[in-house]
């Protein structure tokens, strides 16, 4: 069954490295809150019947959301869509907004998964990477969420930081290793373009990443999180037995999606749509009854060249009987391909069998 991601463009300030679509200007929220269920409402029939297995909050910081708003969107989601309660409902959250109380607000509202950006629990980090919360707010969020229940948590790291070493990092997985967090999703820090790192480095402000300590910090993670039990299931991320991220896992799975919100993309039937990237043309649009999007349609190589790309990053890899599903020829072409790959010991192939 399909996911529903709904898109939050809000956050307090604006972290140096990232190129997501968010605005600092809250003005807009309630109105883009009513234009989001609005938008539910008109794509109610884009999904294969209604039932889903997956609802995910992103942005942006959906954890900027207050009790009525949440409440609004869920109410709009409940109306056209079922799940049950083994749908993960995932909600993304700073650390400096988880309390007592927004903990308590999130499990009422159905939240059953936090996505905590933690990025780093070195102060000298946190600070080149500008991010709103410092190491005491990191450390408490965790706690403060796993006291009121919510201990489904999945946490990031960015590694590949200026001025970290591999003690540094040591210090940031075992910060989360032994708080028994499940899901741990691990990003190298890049340099996007229009972003304030970006600008810093050209301006001889800051030192950009260095390639060599990145690969050299994401080979250590690798080894660590796979001696504290955790699977490396995806090229960023890492979980416990059972744990997997159900939404992220569809999306490399090739399975239909609908995402909501301004400059969220969906996908159904060999075809991607994206939401502009702009909340005053988005709530304008969406008040007029349009959809602000646009779409592509995959061919038969566009398809094959995805499902490689995106099979590959995981552990579960890819299915020939599902290549030669698009076309035997890319059945054969792929598996030349890989022959040497395969003799190298890069590529290892395995036999699955169904009743």
């Amino acid at each position: 069954m399909p996911g529903v991601y709904i898109h939050i463009p809000f956050c307090k300030q604006a972290c140096s490295y990232c190129n997501f679509h968010f605005s600092t200007n809250l003005s807009l929220k309630k109105k883009l809150v009513e234009s989001i269920c609005k938008e539910i409402s008109l794509q109610s029939n884009f999904l294969p019947g209604n039932g889903l297995t997956s609802v995910y909050f992103g942005g942006g910081t959906p954890s900027l959301l207050d009790e009525t708003e949440l409440h609004t969107i869920f109410e709009s989601l409940h109306k056209y869509f079922n799940w049950n309660e083994e749908t993960e409902i995932t909600l993304e959250a700073n650390p400096d907004d988880i309390t007592d109380i927004s903990c308590k607000l999130w499990k009422k509202s159905g939240i059953n998964r936090l996505s905590i950006g933690i990025q780093s629990f070195s102060a000298e980090e946190l600070k080149f990477m500008n991010r709103a919360h410092d190491v005491y707010q990191a450390e408490q969020s965790i706690e403060i969420a796993q006291y009121n229940g919510l201990i489904n948590l999945t946490c990031d790291l960015i590694y590949g930081v200026p001025g970290s070493t591999l003690n540094s990092l040591e210090y940031n997985i075992k910060q989360l290793t032994d708080r028994g967090i499940p899901h741990i999703s691990a990003y190298a820090l890049t340099v996007e373009n229009k972003t304030l790192l970006a600008h810093q480095i050209k301006k001889g402000m800051v030192l950009s990443p260095d390639d060599q300590l990145a690969e050299q910090q994401y080979l250590f993670l690798m080894q660590s999180l796979g001696n504290a039990g955790f699977e490396h299931y995806e090229i960023s991320n890492f979980a416990i037995p059972g744990k997997m991220a159900v939404h992220n896992t569809n999306y490399w799975k090739g399975e239909s999606y609908l995402g909501v919100g301004p400059s969220a993309h969906s996908y159904h039937q060999n075809t991607r749509y994206w939401n502009v990237a702009n909340n005053a043309l988005y709530v304008k649009s969406i008040e007029n009854g349009l959809i602000p999007s646009e779409k592509e349609t995959l061919s038969k190589a566009d398809q094959y060249n995805e499902y490689i790309m995106t099979g590959l990053r995981t552990s579960f890899g890819v299915d020939v009987e599902k290549i030669a599903a698009l076309d035997e020829e890319f059945k054969h072409y792929f598996l030349n391909l890989i022959e040497g790959y395969t003799a190298s010991g890069y590529v290892s192939e395995k036999t699955t069998y169904t009743d």
